[in-house]
């Protein structure tokens, strides 16, 4: 008898929210949601979220697996795991290049974030070819400086809009995925 008390109550319940769902011509009848000021500050917040993440996957990759190496010497001639320094460099560089042009698209979701990020754009576009660069071990310091000057800049703008970026390693599966 409970059972089925239960499983009329959920009924019932079931068939007044699909009844609510009716259209009749006013906005939002039909099921979609209409746009409110909340949801665009949830809109503006999330884009400083997704902002903040991954600006902070790509300055953890840089600084993980290609400032760091560089400046003990892996990547030259001669040094004891060098080769799969510099794949792991490249995927690293690529990977940053991704995230970094991600975390210019996301903060065009918010005008103060847009607007400081938007002077740094060329500067992460001519990272474009430097993965390749660092698995051919063709990089060189001011190939690696620039690289990091972007990140530092990409975090200093994040600052400015109150979006703190901070950093994030990533996995190794996350780089070649």
């Amino acid at each position: 008898m409970r059972r089925a008390l239960v499983a009329l109550f959920l009924s019932c319940a079931l068939l007044a929210t699909t009844a609510a769902c009716g259209g009749d011509g006013e906005p939002g009848a039909n099921g979609s949601a209409t746009p409110t000021s909340t949801a665009s500050f949830e809109q503006q917040r999330l884009a400083k979220t997704r902002f903040v993440a991954n600006a902070g996957l790509a300055a953890g990759a840089t600084y993980q697996w290609i400032v760091k190496p560089y400046r003990e010497g892996k990547f030259k001639k001669g040094a004891d795991g060098r080769a799969f320094a510099l794949v792991k460099a490249g995927l690293a560089g690529t990977f940053a290049y991704n995230r970094l042009k991600a975390a210019v698209n996301n903060a065009k979701g918010d005008a103060l974030l847009s607007k400081a990020v938007a002077p740094l754009t060329a500067g992460i576009d001519s990272l474009k070819d430097l993965g390749t660069k660092l698995r051919k071990g063709e990089a060189s310091e001011a190939d690696v400086g620039a690289l990091e000057n972007v990140i530092n800049s990409v975090k200093d703008a994040g600052k400015s809009a109150g979006a703190e970026v901070t950093d994030k390693v990533p996995t190794t599966s996350q780089l070649g995925g």
